[in-house]
């Protein structure tokens, strides 16, 4: 009946779903454990008529021009750019660290001087990777470069991620800039919104097509198998000669045969709260104190009239089986299993994997989509 299975009805799985169906008129079903489609997308509206992202804050930012328009033939939009503060010492600070972050932590002279070699050395308005700047021969950015280290990265890191910082991979410190300049804004990409209506509305109606089915509340364990020595796949105990697309947990696919990869995951707890709203700004990060990370409050992003308001505390915590996982946890040996794994999927000419789980790398979700149109065109149209 089918001819392509796709696992997993989050972002990858639904956009080379849509493509599949749209464009080469073929038949798709989806497999999703979970029993909405969405992934850690999904949203909802609560009974005081706030958008609640369920999963933690999502939002949508890119530079690819194409990406932004093949999502918008599904949602309108909202502008919105994101703002964080950071709990420092007693005071919230803007992050990614940037020269207002300077004023609000400095005495007037310090953060002059400070700024005035922070321009002498890189353009306005560029951002500065937090590996760059600690290797920086200069005895006051060295000073700065370990005070935001210290202040705002480590303890925040070792929170996230459950180990110490050197122990990561540097990709994780890659993605801590300093902008050098007065830019607010949490992310500087050219097109940042999120869906007008909530991002549940972008599955449904990408997934509103004749050729797709899903089946919700389904393990795919229970209905396919990987032969790995034969190199076949099975669905309901048939060999299937289709193309599978996988974007689950590489190594729960192939049963763990080389161990269980690490991965972190995440606990919410929700409040309404009687005030319109709770905080300055959208998400509030704590990187010293507290065992939250942060805390979001969700009409910043989607805003709407009402007396209370809608926040959520998150709380990282080591995967286990049962939980959510939501981020590969990236570290050495973590990526050597991982490419053991990668060697066996290499075996079966028609599995493809896309997205954070199945590639064991973090995608944002402008990169995940692209990844998916880049795979339909590359491996499949």
């Amino acid at each position: 009946m089918f001819d392509y299975i796709i696992i997993g009805a989050g972002f990858a799985g639904s956009v080379i779903a849509e493509r599949i169906a749209s464009v080469l008129n073929k038949k798709v079903l989806i497999i999703e454990k979970r029993k909405h489609i969405g992934g850690n997308c999904w949203d909802y509206i609560d009974k005081n008529g706030i958008i609640v992202h369920r999963y933690g804050p999502h939002l949508f930012h890119t530079n690819h021009k194409d990406i932004f328009e093949y999502l918008s033939t599904f949602t309108l939009w909202h502008i919105y750019y994101h703002k964080v503060l950071a709990f420092i010492d007693g005071k919230k600070i803007p992050i990614p660290f940037n020269f207002n972050t300077l004023n609000r932590l400095f005495p007037r002279e310090i953060a002059e001087k400070l700024k005035k070699k922070l321009l002498e050395k890189y353009p306005y308005g560029t951002k500065v990777s937090m590996i760059e700047l600690k290797k920086v021969k200069d005895g006051d950015l060295q000073f700065l470069a370990n005070y935001i280290y210290e202040k705002i990265f480590k303890n925040y890191t070792k929170k996230q991620w459950g180990i110490k910082p050197e122990i990561l991979n540097t990709e994780v410190l890659e993605r801590v800039p300093v902008i050098i300049g007065k830019d607010n804004r949490y992310f500087q990409d050219r097109y940042q919104a999120v869906p007008k209506y909530g991002y549940t509305k972008i599955f449904e109606k990408m997934l509103r097509h004749p050729n797709i089915t899903i089946w919700m509340n389904t393990d795919f364990k229970s209905v396919l198998n990987i032969d790995t020595t034969n190199r076949k796949i099975y669905f309901q105990k048939q060999q299937f000669k289709g193309k599978v697309i996988f974007t689950g947990m590489i190594d729960e696919l192939f049963n763990y045969k080389f161990g269980a990869l690490p991965y972190r995951t995440l606990r919410f707890k929700f409040k309404t709260i009687e005030n319109e709203f709770y905080q300055e700004v959208a998400t509030v990060n704590y990187p010293n104190e507290y065992k939250f990370t942060r805390i979001t409050e969700f009409k910043h992003i989607h805003p709407v009239k009402t007396s209370v308001t809608r926040i959520v505390f998150e709380y990282p915590g080591q995967y286990k089986v049962g939980d959510i996982p939501y981020y590969p946890l990236f570290t050495e040996k973590a990526k050597e299993r991982y490419y053991k794994y990668l060697e066996s999927t290499e075996k079966i000419d028609n599995l493809i994997l896309i997205g954070r789980l199945a590639e064991y790398r973090y995608y944002d979700m402008d990169d995940v989509v692209k990844r998916a149109l880049d795979v339909f065109r590359e491996k499949i149209q």
